[in-house]
């Protein structure tokens, strides 16, 4: 909830749209007074209103309001994450909701609160045959292989990422999930330039 906002002036104060009867009689300073008094309590609400479009973006909204806003979107649970992966996750939750129960929507919710690339492998799976007797998709073992890969794995909560998982996924299955370190593309450069490098001359043999 928004509180109190010491020190900080109303955007609306009350004594500017009193009737001048009330000002012109306000030798002693009383109607001042009590005004303030009255805008002190009515600032966080006149400012909230004001800046209502930026409460509601996830990316910017204050932290205890973006929990709000994941209970709105069903998404509410995830607090022991950063918050600027519980941004995310509120930011794409209409498009994670519309892929739920699927390997692809495991991924893009495990993506959001790790920040990392997510594989993950399912057993099952789904197709048509004009066939009868025909052999079903996937494998005999019903297991889900949750790969995550990020920078540095000792920052990932093993015991948050292996409960989130288990809560992703249908209560028959088995989960194994593993967190390894990015690998670096082949081929990427791993060293920078030479200071003295000319961009302009790159890939051709230097003046002798």
């Amino acid at each position: 909830m928004r509180g109190t906002l010491t020190g900080f002036p109303s955007p609306h104060p009350l004594q500017e749209r009193l009737p001048g009867v009330y000002a012109d009689s306000d030798g002693d300073g009383f109607v001042h007074r009590f005004t303030s008094a009255l805008d002190d309590l009515l600032t966080p609400v006149l400012v909230t209103l004001d800046n209502l479009p930026a409460y509601l973006d996830p990316f910017v909204a204050p932290e205890d309001v973006l929990d709000w806003l994941a209970g709105w979107v069903g998404v509410a649970g995830d607090t022991g994450w950063p918050v600027e992966h519980r941004r995310r996750l509120v930011a794409e939750a209409a498009a994670i909701h519309r892929r739920r129960g699927t390997p692809a929507g495991v991924a893009d919710h495990v993506r959001c609160l790790t920040g990392g690339r997510v594989e993950v492998t399912d057993g099952g799976g789904v197709s048509w045959s004009r066939t009868p007797g025909s052999r079903p998709p996937g494998s005999d073992g019903a297991e889900v292989h949750v790969v995550v890969h990020v920078a540095d794995p000792a920052t990932v909560d093993r015991t948050r990422l292996d409960a989130l998982v288990a809560r992703l996924v249908p209560a028959h299955l088995a989960v194994s999930v593993d967190v390894l370190p990015e690998r670096r593309p082949a081929g990427a450069a791993t060293d920078p330039p030479p200071a003295d490098a000319d961009p302009d001359r790159a890939g051709r043999p230097r003046d002798r």
